[in-house]
This record gives structure tokens, C-alpha cells and sequence, in this order.
């Protein structure tokens, strides 16, 4: 088969590395890709958002399945374009893709049919926003409607704090149209896990527990981030909670979105917090989490394909048990950022130390933001390095994982250094 990934991540060079691995593959395209992909794919240059140009080229190509890995293309209508093209492609529709494409779709649709969330207002007006929130119990949560790159969520202690993500949202438009309209969100406490399956609109095949780390400091401070590490299986939860997510969060979902005629066929990622009163929904993505992908490849046992193609045709049921195996061994990923992410910072930097990390038993590193310049490896966006681990406990893995992350150097580099530590607590 000849497989196309789009992207440019680190959760798209996971995708490349697992997807390399099956022996149903003959030639393996990416696009855009970075320079840790161009090492196992042909990398094209084409962006992820010409959805036409990326069309074009499958049809040429004769490409056999298509795999997307960021949003914007899915909220774009990639695989509506695609599957008019009967090119196979795995994501959901446009229309489908919505739930991560506009919190206030996502919230109204969950409010609906009775799934729990946090409580909420809509607002497309700044005044009115500004003058609800000066009478709100705090903290509270503002969230820009559509696609931020995973910044648009503010957790706001003051009034103070409220009024200014509000305006930066709403009034100097820092997230684009994404910000013209916002939610102001009641805040909950509780555990914050991600919980992704594969569903093809009639069948759920579960994917194994992961925990994000999105804020760019240790101890869970400073502003969010598109994630700063993740590991995997996460043993914050007990299994009954698991099972409620399923039964009370997942298949209503399915069925909901069924019911609205917009059938979710791809991954379903739901951004969950554990609290006293149960498991309530944060968010939904429409495609892997980043860096949550990064270890759940280097766990996945199964063949990643088959399981695609089985989510595009609607027979995952037809797959047996268990529909995905998983390697029991953790997985730890810790991205390293480029100085001043996610705010603003310089690219360019040499980067050191990589081929020696890669040697390291058991660590496998993803890049996102690299490039190669004459030869040299250097940074060139916020997220550079995603740096994995296996180990047969996850303090094992912890520890592999920041052993080759300290092999590593560039001028400015930034990481967390407590990331699978909610784990031992």
C-alpha cells in the first residue's frame, strides 16, 4: 500500500514510525513532514491546509489511505473532499469534526443529550461577556470557540485575569476568527486524563489511558501549551471510572453525534476531568493527541493500519478481541521547547546531541519543530523534540526517558522535568 500521512509534528512523525512498521506498506509519503520523518518518509511540499494540492497529489500517486493527523485540515473538509475522490482517508467528515472545530458546538451538543460538563455561557460579544464575568464566582474558564493550537483555554483566579483573556480573545483577536466568539466555563477540580478510542460510528475499540501535561511549567503553572509530555497507561483512575467514561461520556457521544447526522468515524478523543461527582467532558478532539500519540505508538502492538481501514469501512467489530493489543511496558514522552514557548521565540539553533540520544536503549525520539540546514539539525518552531521512553515501570521509563533527554542541547531549550510524576502520587 502507499500510505500518505499529513503533517508535521511529533504526533505525526509517531504516526510515520508505527505506520512504517507494517508489512503492509510499499511507500510511505508525509506532508509536510520534518526532518526526523524524512528519515522514514518521502516528504512532499504541500501544507497541511491545501486540502486540494494534498488531493491532487493522492490522485496522481494513487495514494491507498490517507492519514491525517492535525485538526485544521479535518475542520477544512479534507476527507469530505477526499471521499468524493473515493480516496480513502482516515478522520471524520467535516461536519463530524465540528466537535473539536467549535467549543460552542461541542458544549450545546453535550448540554442536548444529557452528557455530562462543566456549566457554561456563550458569548460573541465582549461587553456582555465582560459584564458577566465581573459578577462570576472564580476561578472560571474562558475558552475561544474554535481552533487555537491548544492556547485558547484561560484559567482566570481574578476578575482582573478574566477581563484581560477576554479582550485579548475577543478584542485584539489574538486567536483569529477562533476567538469571536468565547465561553465562559464554571471551573471544576478532579484528575485530568485523556481518553481516545477508534470508533466508526457503530463500533468502539477503546485506546489505552493517557495523561497530558499542557502547561508549560513544572507543577502545573504558567500558561497552556499545545503539551509539554504525556505518559502511558496513566494509573490515575480506577477502572470502574474508565467504564463510566465509555457508558456515560463515549457511546452517548456516538450515538448523538448518529443522531445528528454526522457520523464520527477516526479517533475520539475526549479531554475528561475526574471529579467527586464523576467523570465530566473538558473538550473533544477529532484526531491523536499531541504529545499523547507519541507514547501510545511506542505501546501499540497491533498493526496501526488494519485498524484504519477497518475504522473507514465500519468493521471494527469484525476485528475480534482484543481489537487493539498494547505492549504492558509504560511509556514516557517529554517535549522539549524552544525558550519562550509558548509565547514568542527565536528558531535557528543548532541542535546537539540527538544521534547520541537515539542510541539509548528503548528511547525513540519524535521531532516536531526541526529542520535541517546544511546539513546541520536546527529548531524551527516552539514544540522541537518529543523524547520517548519504555521502561517496565513507569519510574522506569520516567527515568530513560530524561536520561537521553539530558544528551540533548540547544540555545534556549526548555522542558519540564516532573512529567509522569502526578502518576507516583
Amino acid at each position: 500500500m502507499k500510505i500518505l500521512v499529513i503533517g508535521s509534528g511529533g504526533r505525526e512523525h509517531a504516526l510515520v514510525w508505527k505506520i512504517r512498521q507494517s508489512p503492509l506498506v510499499t511507500r510511505l509519503f508525509a506532508s509536510p513532514g520534518n526532518a526526523g520523518i524524512a528519515e522514514l518518509a518521502e516528504c512532499l511540499d504541500i501544507t497541511p491546509d491545501n486540502i486540494e494540492g494534498l488531493a491532487q497529489f493522492a490522485e496522481k500517486e494513487k495514494i491507498d489511505l490517507t492519514v491525517v493527523g492535525p485538526e485544521v485540515p479535518l475542520c477544512k473538509g479534507i476527507v469530505d473532499l477526499f471521499t468524493e475522490r473515493r480516496l480513502r482517508i482516515f478522520g471524520p467528515s467535516r461536519e463530524a469534526a465540528q466537535l473539536e472545530g467549535s467549543k460552542v458546538f461541542c458544549k450545546n451538543l453535550l448540554r442536548r443529550y444529557g452528557i455530562p460538563t462543566p456549566s457554561f455561557r456563550v458569548f460573541n460579544q465582549s461587553r456582555q461577556a465582560v459584564t458577566y464575568v465581573r459578577s462570576a464566582t472564580y476561578p472560571i474558564v474562558i475558552k475561544a470557540d474554535g481552533l487555537a493550537a491548544g492556547k485558547g483555554v484561560v484559567i482566570c483566579h481574578t476578575e482582573d485575569e478574566a477581563v484581560q483573556a477576554i479582550e485579548h480573545m475577543m478584542d485584539r483577536k489574538e486567536f483569529g476568527p477562533a476567538g469571536e466568539q468565547i465561553l465562559v466555563e464554571e471551573h471544576i477540580n478532579g484528575i485530568e486524563a485523556s481518553v481516545m478510542s477508534l470508533t466508526d460510528g457503530r463500533s468502539i475499540a477503546t485506546i489505552e489511558l493517557t495523561q497530558d501535561h499542557k502547561r508549560v511549567y513544572d507543577g502545573d503553572r504558567g500558561p497552556n501549551t499545545g503539551g509539554m509530555g504525556a505518559y502511558s497507561p496513566a494509573p490515575i483512575i480506577s477502572d470502574r471510572d474508565y467504564q463510566r467514561v465509555i457508558k456515560e461520556v463515549l457511546v452517548p457521544t456516538v450515538h448523538a453525534m448518529n443522531h445528528e447526522r454526522r457520523r464520527f468515524k477516526g479517533v475520539l478523543y475526549a479531554g475528561i476531568m475526574f471529579t467527586k461527582s464523576g467523570p465530566k467532558v473538558l473538550e473533544f478532539n477529532a484526531r491523536f493527541g499531541d504529545p499523547e500519540c507519541q507514547p501510545l505508538m511506542m505501546r501499540l502492538k497491533s498493526d496501526l493500519v488494519p485498524l484504519m481501514l477497518a475504522t473507514i469501512d465500519e468493521r471494527l467489530d469484525k476485528l475480534g478481541e482484543p481489537t487493539i493489543e498494547w505492549d504492558p511496558r509504560a511509556a514516557v514522552c517529554v517535549v522539549i521547547a524552544s525558550g519562550g514557548y509558548p509565547g514568542r521565540f527565536e528558531v535557528g539553533y543548532p541542535i546537539e546531541g540527538v544521534d547520541e540520544a537515539a542510541k539509548m536503549k528503548d528511547v525513540v525520539l519524535f521531532h516536531a519543530g526541526t529542520q535541517r540546514r546544511d546539513g546541520k539539525l536546527v529548531t524551527s518552531a516552539g514544540r522541537v523534540l518529543g523524547v520517548g521512553a519504555l521502561g517496565t515501570t513507569l519510574q522506569e521509563a520516567q527515568a530513560r526517558a530524561y536520561a537521553a533527554v539530558k544528551t540533548i542541547n540547544f540555545t534556549g531549550m526548555h522542558f519540564r522535568t516532573d512529567i509522569a510524576a502526578k502518576a507516583f502520587k
